[in-house]
């Protein structure tokens, strides 16, 4: 009995075990297909999705367009900025008739400004505004799901003077271009009424890289008519705003994208570069628009004079309160030399950027600036003063007579009184 009786609590606690490991198998097999299941789910959830609110763009089409909605929208939706901004303000003050409503992405909608109207990109409302508004202003291209209606106004208004190839002329260099499909390029091209160009430059390589039949308006940036209205008092007040004092010597560094080395950052050391600048220097350092969801520089061990402000939403900002520009291939050198002070080209990869990526022109050749080729050239410049030396001096007055002409503080006002309220401007011309 006792023999029988020890082989049943054997056999007893074996059941028990087998059972629980079976348990546990069974959970193990349950998590193992909501993982496989659950992304494929929301997946399917998300393309249903995607195909209802679709259907539901289709549908308003068909409704009557609004002759008082004008859409607004910057950097893939990246938030209230660029020559979007400026034309929206002053739309507000000449044309109060004219309802202005930007889109944004979900994570940047803290970032429009109180009293600004909004929606968010993906919902409902943003396929309702985009299918119905009289006006589409944008400095980039609008998805390709976007249809042009006869009844609407499309305004491309770019968002820099090119220095690196752009729209068709990428074909030459498909390094650069990388995936880049032109005939929908083209295709966005072509939805395009208004073209508008801070300079003569870039309205001859705007016509060759996206030839189309919009209108052209030569009228200059609208955003920097900031840059030429904003006087003493609101630089003094904006340098109050970041902490910086009247008698430091602020230098922005501003460098650009390469796409075709997504992760490529040129050589820059902040420490030894505040170093070079004395006890008066402080430096802002903000990274290209592209890496606005991987931005950490650095840190560097004297923090107190060196910023990042990346997230700065208004760059603006940054240019009126910075006393020099350091940069490379980017626009910014265009926007910043309508302040006439010093900029700094900084250009280690020259050679390589200028083949793979491609370019209308040699900055080096014909700088806004000094120009150093490596990072103890650029601290030798900023040692010896070649910031304003008079060859950088000359440098600049010559790119400011050749790119800045335009900008006089009323490029918005002159697209909004062509574009809102249908007044000639003898600037347009037909592409």
């Amino acid at each position: 009995e006792r023999h029988a009786s020890a082989r049943g609590t054997t056999w007893s606690m074996s059941t028990s075990e087998a059972a629980s490991r079976a348990r546990d198998a069974a959970r193990r097999r349950a998590r193992t297909a909501r993982r496989k299941v659950g992304p494929v789910a929301r997946r399917g959830a998300r393309l249903t999705r995607d195909g209802l609110l679709r259907e539901y763009y289709r549908a308003e089409l068909r409704r009557p367009v609004d002759p008082t909605l004008a859409v607004y929208a910057a950097y893939w939706y990246r938030g209230y900025s660029c020559n979007p901004a400026a034309i929206y303000e002053v739309a507000r003050r000449l044309a109060p008739g004219v309802r202005g409503v930007w889109v944004v992405r979900r994570d940047r909608v803290e970032a429009v400004p109180a009293g600004v109207e909004y929606v968010v990109a993906g919902t409902p409302a943003y396929y309702r505004v985009l299918a119905r508004a009289r006006w589409l202003v944008n400095n980039v291209n609008f998805p390709d799901f976007v249809r042009k209606r006869p009844e609407q106004v499309h305004v491309q208004t770019h968002h820099g003077t090119p220095v690196k190839v752009m729209g068709l002329d990428q074909q030459r260099h498909p390094i650069g271009a990388g995936r880049m499909d032109f005939a929908g390029l083209l295709r966005r091209v072509d939805r395009w009424d208004y073209s508008v160009s801070a300079n003569s430059f870039s309205t001859q390589m705007w016509d060759r890289a996206y030839p189309a039949t919009y209108t052209t308006l030569e009228v200059g940036y609208p955003r920097n008519d900031r840059l030429v209205t904003a006087g003493p008092d609101e630089v003094r007040r904006l340098r109050a705003e970041f902490g910086l004092d009247p008698d430091e010597q602020v230098v922005l560094y501003a460098p650009t994208h390469r796409e075709h080395l997504p992760g490529y950052r040129p050589p820059f050391d902040p420490d030894r570069f505040v170093q070079a600048l004395g006890d008066s220097g402080r430096l802002l350092m903000r990274s290209h628009y592209f890496h606005d969801r991987d931005r950490r520089p650095g840190q560097p061990r004297d923090w107190e004079r060196v910023r990042d402000v990346s997230g700065h939403q208004r760059v603006e900002d940054l240019y009126l309160v910075a006393d020099v520009l350091v940069t490379d291939y980017s626009s910014a050198m265009f926007d910043y030399a309508v302040l006439d002070r010093p900029i700094v080209l900084y250009t280690p990869d020259w050679e390589a950027y200028r083949l793979a990526r491609g370019v209308y022109f040699d900055v080096t050749a014909e700088p806004p600036g000094a120009v150093a080729s490596t990072f103890a050239d650029l601290l030798d410049v900023f040692r010896t003063d070649g910031v304003r030396s008079d060859a950088a001096t000359k440098a600049r007055e010559h790119f400011r007579a050749r790119f800045c002409t335009l900008d006089d503080g009323r490029a918005a006002e002159r697209v909004v009184r062509r574009v809102f309220l249908g007044e000639p401007d003898e600037r347009s011309t037909r592409c």
